[in-house]
């Protein structure tokens, strides 16, 4: 048995597709693992959750946010958390409404920004991002106000004026545009948005099974960039058998066109979040990250 992790976003279309074919009987991990073999899904609204569920080894692999990641590999003195690939770059973005009031940085100072989770990847760039040019924030407030607040919210704040910017990932982005009257300001169009991690356990317990995890993973990456269409049907259905909400298929093109599927990952990438989350004081010092990335032996 394997146990995968994932959320219920388009962001995460290498899980969504997985986990669709699994419960079509097809099982694109199943088929690589070999004869018997069986895997778990589980799905998590957030990084927190399922970065606990690997501490507490109930998790093997999962797709997840690099800075939920970091802060588990962190908590664990490097004991834990080990980053097999990337998985989506992209998919990001800063949304601000479309009649022009926000038209530059500075015209930021004194907003309300929403951001989906305190700490989470957007949530780190968005205050770097802000700090870099010279509006100081604070968890409390500062020049900015910088509000996580989850998704659906996001969407319903923004919409009655109660929110001036929004920093998330799809499909949110797009469907702030589209149903909230906002426009894209700044566009992560490279950011390190999901990648695969696995439980340190799991490399050393079953490493043939991590590695043919890894194997399957990069083929998967390549599929979802060849078969588009195909890609974006299993990702619908499975985001129909998990939220019971079907998402509409212009809304998932105009998503899709914003993401980049590509399994190579860097330790650089990491060292850029570390220094982000530094300089906004998100986390104190950075982390030794040396057994960070590792692939099964």
């Amino acid at each position: 048995m394997v146990r995968i992790g994932h959320f219920p976003n388009v962001t995460h279309a290498h899980g969504l597709a997985a986990h669709a074919l699994s419960r079509a009987g097809k099982g694109w991990l199943e088929e690589r693992f070999g004869p018997g073999a069986k895997v778990e899904w589980y799905t998590y609204n957030a990084g927190p959750g399922a970065m606990e569920a690997m501490l507490a080894s109930t998790l093997d692999l999962a797709y997840v946010g690099p800075s939920p990641a970091l802060n588990a590999h962190a908590r664990s003195g490097g004991a834990e958390v080990r980053v097999l690939a990337g998985a989506t770059r992209g998919g990001a973005a800063l949304v601000v409404p479309a009649d022009g009031r926000i038209a530059k940085p500075e015209d930021l100072r004194g907003k309300r920004i929403a951001t989906p989770q305190l700490g989470n990847t957007q949530d780190v760039a968005c205050r770097a991002w802000l700090g870099d040019r010279g509006i100081r924030v604070t968890q409390t407030g500062g020049d900015a106000l910088v509000l996580p607040t989850q998704n659906p919210d996001q969407l319903a704040l923004f919409r009655r004026g109660g929110l001036d910017a929004v920093w998330t990932v799809e499909p949110w982005v797009s469907r702030l545009e589209t149903e909230a009257g906002g426009k894209v300001f700044l566009e992560e169009k490279d950011a390190l948005t999901t990648i695969l991690v696995a439980r340190a356990g799991f490399l050393r317990e079953r490493p043939d099974l991590a590695a043919r995890a890894l194997a399957a993973h990069g083929e998967m990456t390549a599929w979802l960039g060849a078969h588009g269409e195909e890609a974006k049907g299993l990702v619908r259905s499975e985001l129909l058998a998990e939220t019971t909400r079907e998402m509409k298929a212009d809304l998932l093109d105009r998503c899709w066109a914003r993401m980049r599927f590509d399994d190579a990952v860097a330790r650089s990438d990491f060292d850029a979040f570390v220094a982000a989350a530094v300089r906004t004081g998100l986390m104190k010092e950075p982390p030794d990250l040396s057994r960070l990335l590792e692939a099964p032996r």
